[in-house]
């Protein structure tokens, strides 16, 4: 797929898919709940998709109905059964690791896998404090799928110490400690995104949470009935970012983005953007299921490059790739920092930017783990090829780029967009953008 320079400005009003951590999320507090429970808005991504599917292999009933919403039928926490044949998670590490740590404290046997490039993201750093349950694992060298697993008769609670900021950790946990008796205690070195704890409470669970300065010590106990619990699922605030910062980069644009969720834990993009000098407006706030949700209101301007804090990571690090972009654009330096977990993303997703933006003739450096990119405003070349490593948001910001360089921008696989945005070009294109087939 390639794009090339729009036009004209962005205008108009658009939707962006749901929320890809909520709908993951929903299904599974669905299927663990007593009940039928319907979520609205749910991403219909690839991704997404798998979660609905294993869901229906662990015995809850999961459909769609005509008006696009969905309805799933739990099992009660602690009454998953025994799937018949292996769990494919495809492209999402996401529903992968959280599907381990619902899996790990129930006494049934599972085999998960997915697709080449899942299979080569590391699964150690939840199956580390899972087994600590009774779960017993067995994966691939360096903790890779596919993996097979064997919860425990009865779980034990875990306490545990995130070593590193990790919404997926915390959370395959805390949905560990959900089937074992007692009180499963985490606390997290920063807070990550908490649509976890705030799925437990929707749903009828006891949880806490304590903060402590920068930290936080999540106490959840054990062995609750979930009730079913309706779910709105946001606009992906990930999803917004390419919307949203073609709008920034193309002269003249004013481009609404409607009901886009902004959880602060979500947010670090959009606080970035408006230290870059970015017009960016929120509209019409309102809570939506538990979250806060706005509409985004984006107009095109003149951007300045900044120094991203090492401890913003936790909050933007889907965004990273499309900020580079903005950096490309932008007037002066912007150094991006501590970016080491962008490294076990679906790619590396530190090196896989720089190419990119090298790709199009922007000046960028990599020192560490830090990201450093040299805005020269709106003059690169472009014209450049992206290998995406199989990478979708690496794919979608090579595309965004492409938008506002001289020369068109070409990625050599978009097939991969459609696990988190399905839709991605259609939506962009109507909104005035100018991808099409390479």
């Amino acid at each position: 797929m390639a794009s090339r320079r729009a036009a004209a400005p962005l205008t108009g009003r658009v939707n962006v898919p749901g929320d890809k951590s909520i709908s993951h999320r929903a299904l599974m507090f669905g299927a663990l709940a007593v009940g039928e429970t319907r979520i609205t808005g749910l991403l219909e991504g690839e991704d997404v998709l798998r979660t609905a599917a294993a869901m229906r292999a662990l015995g809850a009933e999961v459909a769609r109905d005509a008006d696009g919403a969905w309805r799933v039928s739990g099992r009660g926490v602690g009454g998953l059964v025994e799937p018949a044949d292996v769990l494919d998670m495809g492209n999402s590490g996401t529903a992968a690791r959280l599907l381990c740590g619902v899996l790990a404290s129930h006494p049934i046997f599972a085999v998960m896998t997915g697709d080449a490039s899942l299979r080569r993201r590391p699964m150690r750093r939840v199956i580390d404090p899972l087994s600590a349950c009774g779960a017993r694992f067995d994966a691939r060298e360096g903790g890779r799928l596919p993996l097979a697993m064997r919860g425990p008769v009865e779980a034990l609670p875990l306490d545990y110490r995130v070593p590193v900021p990790s919404a997926q950790v915390k959370s395959a946990v805390l949905l560990c400690g959900l089937n074992a008796p007692g009180i499963t205690r985490v606390e997290e070195p920063e807070a990550t995104r908490d649509h976890t704890e705030n799925m437990l409470s929707h749903f009828g669970a006891s949880v806490q949470v304590e903060a402590s300065g920068r930290a936080r010590i999540i106490t959840l106990q054990g062995q609750p009935e979930l009730r079913a619990a309706d779910v709105t699922v946001p606009g992906d605030p990930s999803s917004a970012a390419f919307l949203a910062a073609t709008a920034l980069l193309v002269p003249g644009s004013r481009l609404s983005i409607a009901s886009v969720g902004l959880n602060e834990l979500r947010c670090g993009f959009y606080a970035t953007l408006a230290e870059m000098g970015a017009n960016i407006v929120v509209a019409n706030r309102r809570v939506e299921g538990g979250e806060p949700v706005g509409d985004l209101d984006v107009s095109h301007g003149e951007l300045r490059g900044v120094d991203v804090p090492w401890e913003r990571a936790p909050t933007m690090i889907d965004e990273y790739p499309v900020l580079a972009v903005i950096a490309a654009h932008a007037i002066g330096t912007t150094r991006m920092r501590g970016l080491k977990e962008l490294r076990v993303k679906e790619s590396d997703r530190v090196a896989a930017t720089a190419a990119l933006l090298a790709a199009a003739g922007a000046r960028v450096e990599v020192e560490g783990d830090d990201l450093i990119v040299h805005g020269d405003g709106p003059t690169l070349r472009g014209g450049g090829l992206v290998r995406t490593e199989m990478d979708h948001r690496i794919a979608m910001a090579a595309l965004v780029l492409g938008v506002a360089t001289q020369e068109p921008m070409t990625v050599d696989d978009a097939a991969f967009i459609d696990t988190s945005f399905p839709g991605f070009a259609e939506l962009m294109n109507r909104a005035g953008a100018a991808l099409a087939p390479a």
